[in-house]
């Protein structure tokens, strides 16, 4: 077992053997996943994915989830985090996302753009009150120019940060995806200035090679 409980442990290699019509990089994608001890742990624990287990770790580090509590979560799709907020006693969740989520008792889901302002109404009026905690684990279409793939989730993390300074209840939570390169200005002193802390963090299901993090500001001032 290893010494973090957050990390599965790994089990035997898997190795898959060549498929006509698989390219290389389909072949390296499903090995990755079929040796992922959080795609197995996430399979046998029920989750939607392997996402679940990053707010799971942020949730262990910040209390970020208690009971009763109202959750937005933008971005929604395949409802992983929406799992985690409601197996860790959240009363109610409300999702959006540009994909359809399949239903999950204690949730209500939208198909939409979060940054469409008449949807947002809908979403506080199926959660019955301002938001604890609102989630965006949101990221772009990567380039694979590492700047701008930068600029771009940043710029996504700023309309749900947005969002969250919209609705959130006073002393509430946010958190945002980000890559690594440093969150800019704009994103980084409004939340200081609302929130009483802000901190970056990499849980242990985040891959080693992605360079992804997330951004956690807690104990919002109100508005």
């Amino acid at each position: 077992m290893p010494d973090n409980p957050a990390i599965p442990p790994r089990g035997l290699e898997v190795r898959l053997k060549k498929a006509a019509g698989r390219s290389s990089a389909s072949q390296r994608w499903l090995t990755r996943q079929l040796n992922d001890p959080f795609v197995r742990a996430a399979k046998a624990q029920g989750y939607r994915s392997r996402a679940a287990f990053k707010l799971e770790a942020l949730d262990e580090k910040f209390g970020l989830i208690r009971p009763g509590h109202l959750v937005l979560d933008l971005g929604a799709a395949p409802g992983g985090w929406t799992q985690v907020a409601l197996r860790r006693g959240a009363a109610r969740v409300a999702g959006i996302d540009l994909l359809p989520v399949a239903p999950l008792p204690g949730a209500e889901f939208l198909v939409g753009d979060f940054t469409d302002a008449a949807l947002l109404p809908p979403l506080l009026a199926s959660l019955g009150g301002a938001p604890d905690l609102v989630l965006s684990d949101m990221a772009p279409n990567t380039t694979g120019h590492a700047a701008t793939d930068h600029l771009r989730i940043v710029a996504l993390a700023e309309l749900a940060l947005d969002c969250a300074l919209q609705v959130l209840s006073p002393g509430g939570a946010f958190v945002a995806k980000l890559f690594q390169g440093g969150a800019q200005r704009e994103l980084l002193d409004p939340m200081k200035q609302r929130f009483a802390t802000v901190r970056h963090v990499k849980p242990p299901a985040s891959r080693k090679d992605s360079s992804e993090l997330y951004v956690v500001a807690t104990g919002f001032r109100g508005r």
